[in-house]
């Protein structure tokens, strides 16, 4: 890696985390207990959101995940990083199980929150999915009003019926996502009358409304204009002080500029994880330099 390009990402590392936090948080690899995701296990140590031990995935015969194990930290924000097709996608879907939708899915080894498995025979899908949230690449608001958009899933989940209180939610989840002050005088106009940016902002506040403990971004930005992209960053700052964040991008500037930690990933397998000021200063692999530094991708 060359000086000059050095000197070009580093510039953009300001949110990262000193070098050697990637190794905090080291944990027995003895089974856990099976449960719901529903209630947090005070024994499982705090700054650990996600665990990932020896995770594979096949659609049909093809394999697309090969032996992954990873930490994910709390009220961190997580890149996933790597060419197209090499399983950055597949891997975030594996956090809420959105894989068990395709039928010729099969799955092995472990993902764990609160030390319980996510995939246990007994896994109740939809707590787990309220904990877990979800943005997708481009922005899906329902075809209901603002206002609705954001208190539906709250409402199906008995966490508000009066009015008064649905109120309360929807602002304040709104506001966390920084969109009040845009819709707070058309909060009955269709959600996808906004701008595709606001749309992305009305997801976010959709996702966060139900309090999830992580929030996983599927390339959130990738369909927005320079300006809105921008906006989205900024809130994933802000929003990791109370959720934990990961998301894919295929955009290297903003890995460095969101990401506390990045993981590379190349035809299934992840190659490095590592705390970004650390990977993007000092790759520990000639596939992960090649990559950040743009000889391919």
């Amino acid at each position: 890696m060359n000086d000059t390009t050095l000197q070009n990402f580093q510039t953009q590392q300001n949110q990262s985390l000193a070098s050697g936090d990637a190794v905090r948080g080291q944990y027995s690899a003895a089974t856990p207990d099976k449960g719901q995701p529903v209630t947090r296990n005070e024994s499982v140590e705090e700054n650990l959101s996600v665990r990932v031990r020896d995770l594979s995935l096949w659609y049909g015969e093809h394999q697309a995940l090969d032996d992954i194990s990873i930490d994910v930290f709390a009220n961190t924000v997580t890149a996933l990083i790597g060419p197209s097709g090499c399983g950055k996608s597949t891997f975030l879907r594996c956090l809420n199980r959105m894989n068990d939708l395709i039928s010729s899915v099969r799955i092995k080894g472990l993902v764990e929150m609160d030390g319980r498995d996510v995939n246990a025979r007994g896994m109740d899908e939809v707590a787990l999915r309220r904990r877990v949230g979800m943005v997708f690449q481009k922005p899906n608001p329902f075809p209901k009003s603002i206002y609705e958009n954001v208190a539906y899933a709250p409402r199906m989940h008995d966490m508000v019926s009066r009015k008064a209180d649905q109120d309360e939610l929807v602002e304040r989840a709104l506001r966390d996502a920084g969109l009040w002050n845009e819709v707070k005088d058309k909060l009955h106009e269709p959600g996808t009358s906004l701008s595709g940016g606001q749309q992305q902002r009305l997801c976010i506040a959709r996702a966060i409304a139900v309090r999830p403990d992580v929030i996983l971004m599927d390339e959130p930005t990738s369909a927005l204009d320079p300006i809105s992209t921008a906006t989205i960053e900024d809130l994933m700052d802000k929003l990791k002080q109370d959720f934990t964040i990961v998301t894919v991008t295929h955009n290297m500037q903003q890995a460095a500029r969101v990401a506390d930690y990045t993981a590379f990933f190349h035809l299934g397998e992840m190659i490095e994880y590592n705390a970004t000021k650390q990977m993007f200063a000092n790759p520990h692999t000639k596939k992960a330099e090649d990559y950040i530094t743009g000889r391919y991708g």
